[in-house]
């Protein structure tokens, strides 16, 4: 099946403006910007025919074409990443059967998440969306408890039935766990990981739903197909030892930069 990989980046970011520009430096103290990073991931995604930016910004779109990619320009009325896919797949005229939305703010995204989301969408042509969940570590869940206590928007859960097909997502931590839990315990908390496959028919029927309740309270654009009765697939897959986490606040850049260093990423 042919597979178009869009990166939707916009710069006026609510929590952190300008987000897809600011610079990141690797192991060898080489600064490269967020939009940048997020194009070599999707690069190494293996099964992906073509990758194009879908920007509303002439200065994302500007850096963009400074390293080479194929930029699509989106109108500033685009409420979300998927409203941005949406548009560039009706651009390009429907010619790939599977539309993969890996958002811009996720530069460590292991290529091997994308390529199980993939698979999944090609094993089974009734899925029409489906997206990537992380069982979390204790760690993890720690860090995810700790943003909360704090009043900070961090990562995003996933509650799925014993299908895959999501039940909700949501920026609190769910299940409650009541607790921090140990490392040799079943941690029933999924992180979920923005990224995002469509067929095209679900795809841009998407920019015809007006914003649902959960949609709009929660900020989570996913649950658009939910309030419309189009089930979520969510596809649970390995981390591999490699930590993983999205750039959502300025305070982000300096955990996802020690990341870079304990990867050996320049």
């Amino acid at each position: 099946m042919s597979v178009l990989l869009v990166i939707p980046a916009r710069y006026a970011s609510t929590r952190f403006p300008g987000k897809p520009l600011v610079d990141l430096r690797g192991a060898g103290g080489a600064a490269r910007s967020l939009i940048r990073r997020s194009w070599d991931a999707a690069i190494s995604v293996e099964g992906v025919d073509r990758v194009v930016v879908a920007t509303d910004d002439m200065r994302i779109a500007d850096a963009a074409h400074g390293f080479g990619a194929e930029v699509a320009m989106t109108p500033d009325s685009c409420r979300n990443g998927t409203e941005r896919c949406a548009v560039v797949a009706a651009q390009l005229g429907g010619a790939h059967e599977i539309v993969v939305n890996l958002q811009g703010d996720a530069p460590l995204t292991p290529p091997w998440f994308v390529s199980a989301l993939i698979a999944a969408m090609q094993a089974d042509a009734t899925r029409q969306v489906a997206t990537p969940v992380l069982r979390c570590d204790a760690g993890a869940l720690a860090g995810f408890l700790e943003d909360r206590r704090h009043g900070r928007v961090g990562a995003t859960t996933a509650v799925f039935d014993r299908a895959g097909r999501a039940l909700y997502f949501s920026k609190e931590v769910l299940p409650y766990t009541g607790r921090p839990l140990g490392a040799a315990e079943t941690i029933p908390v999924f992180h979920h990981v923005g990224v995002y496959a469509y067929r095209p028919a679900a795809l841009l029927a998407y920019p015809s739903w007006d914003p649902g309740p959960l949609e709009t309270w929660e900020g989570l654009e996913q649950l658009r197909f939910m309030e419309n009765g189009i089930p979520v697939h969510c596809v649970e897959v390995q981390a591999r030892g490699q930590a993983f986490w999205e750039l959502n606040n300025p305070s982000d850049v300096e955990k996802i930069e020690a990341i870079l260093g304990e990867l050996g990423r320049d």
